[in-house]
């Protein structure tokens, strides 16, 4: 074997340049001056302030999310399955379905769900043709409209990694179920659902993690029994009394993420993605 020059040693991190530069620029030296603003008028005793005032808003945040990432998980999983299993000539087809939303802005597939669940829209008008829904109720405003608008727009980011996990699965595998008089279930159970795990994994955290920080959905399809803590931040944010506090509920929210993640990395690896 030849020897290492210092050019090869140094391809890898010229390679990364680019990425670690916009790292440090837009996320490090943020994260930086957001921490130092934490700690302004008030020091350490902006945390404890987190903890005692907002935490209600906070376990109705992650409960929110986690809602919304165990229905992402009921509906995408079986779609993504059948998308990698199943549908052959219309794969493509039904994955550019997936992605289409994302051709529409965040903001106008929220507000869409506005129209949807209005007093005068089609969901309330099928809820109250099946007894479902009283005459005088209203679906914006309740925990079930903004669990479903979150599950509606993180869906894609569950499809896709389960999709690929599923697709990358040797047919041999599935095909020696059979062979071996194993019943469909139990060949699911045992193999296809072991092996496309990275990719649950990584959809639930895509899903959870932008759904646990968003505030756009609880605007405008919740209300005030339905604040998350994003929406305490945008709008206090601005307030310079409030400001440190207001970074630090951020902070604290990016903690309990950042737990998410290396649970996750403690699992399965971060090399499981690829």
């Amino acid at each position: 074997m030849g020897e290492v020059t210092p050019r090869r040693r140094s391809t890898p991190w010229l390679l990364a340049a680019p990425a670690l530069i916009w790292l440090v620029v837009f996320f490090v030296i943020p994260m930086v001056l957001l921490g130092r603003e934490s700690l302004r008028s008030g020091g350490i005793g902006n945390y404890g302030d987190v903890f005692t005032g907002y935490t209600a808003v906070f376990r109705r945040t992650f409960w929110y999310a986690l809602l919304a990432t165990v229905l992402c998980v009921l509906l995408g999983y079986p779609l993504a399955y059948y998308i990698a299993m199943r549908a052959r000539r219309a794969r493509n087809v039904l994955l550019a379905l997936v992605v289409l939303p994302f051709f529409t802005t965040y903001l106008i597939r929220t507000i869409s769900w506005v129209i949807l669940l209005s007093e005068n829209g089609p969901v309330p008008k099928v809820l109250r043709s099946l007894d479902l829904l009283g005459q005088s109720s209203s679906i914006i405003g309740t925990t079930p409209a903004v669990v479903g608008a979150l599950a509606y727009n993180f869906l894609p980011f569950m499809v896709l990694p389960i999709y690929v996990s599923l697709e990358k699965i040797d047919p041999k595998l599935l095909e020696a179920g059979p062979d071996l008089y194993a019943s469909g279930w139990r060949t699911f159970r045992k193999v296809t659902l072991p092996l496309s795990l990275p990719g649950l994994f990584a959809g639930s955290l895509l899903t959870f993690i932008p759904a646990a920080g968003d505030f756009v959905n609880s605007t405008f399809v919740g209300g005030t029994s339905t604040t998350m803590i994003g929406n305490v931040v945008a709008e206090n944010f601005d307030s310079p009394g409030l400001r440190p506090e207001m970074s630090a509920i951020s902070f604290v929210l990016m903690a309990v993420i950042l737990v998410g993640v290396l649970v996750y990395a403690r699992l399965l690896g971060t090399e499981e993605l690829g």
